[in-house]
């Protein structure tokens, strides 16, 4: 509990809601002006959320889920146990700053050829990073 004229602080917990908010919303390639029009805020807002500047609201987050089309629980670590160790580790990956914007170009490649090909070139690319002698 907060002193009573002391301003609330802004949690880990609030980071990780907005971290999965960001997430769930890049992966349905939904923009932040989209996402505020949605809810009646602006985009400005959308960004606070995101990076766990503002906190969430409970009726604001429910808008969020509903708008993006996912349960309330997904945006807490509580919640987080109703989804197997996999999607756990998704939620983690994506969570990697460029992540979702990497497989949201890959996804709109059409012919499986070219898809392996940048596949190759990203392993590659990740196996230098690892041995940079190499």
């Amino acid at each position: 509990m907060y002193p009573p004229n002391e301003p609330k602080r802004v949690t880990e917990q609030d980071r990780c809601v907005g971290q999965r908010i960001k997430m769930l919303r890049k992966s349905k390639g939904i923009s932040q002006t989209a996402l505020g029009r949605a809810l009646g805020v602006t985009f400005q807002q959308i960004q606070k959320y995101e990076n766990g500047v503002n906190r969430v609201g409970a009726s604001r987050l429910s808008e969020v889920g509903r708008t993006l089309e996912v349960p309330v629980s997904t945006f807490f670590e509580e919640g987080g146990a109703l989804l197997d160790q996999d999607q756990q580790e998704v939620f983690e990956l994506l969570r990697v700053r460029g992540a979702v914007d990497l497989l949201n170009a890959f996804i709109t490649i059409k012919d499986d050829r070219l898809r392996r090909e940048v596949l190759a070139i990203v392993q590659s690319a990740a196996r230098m990073e690892q041995d940079p002698g190499a």
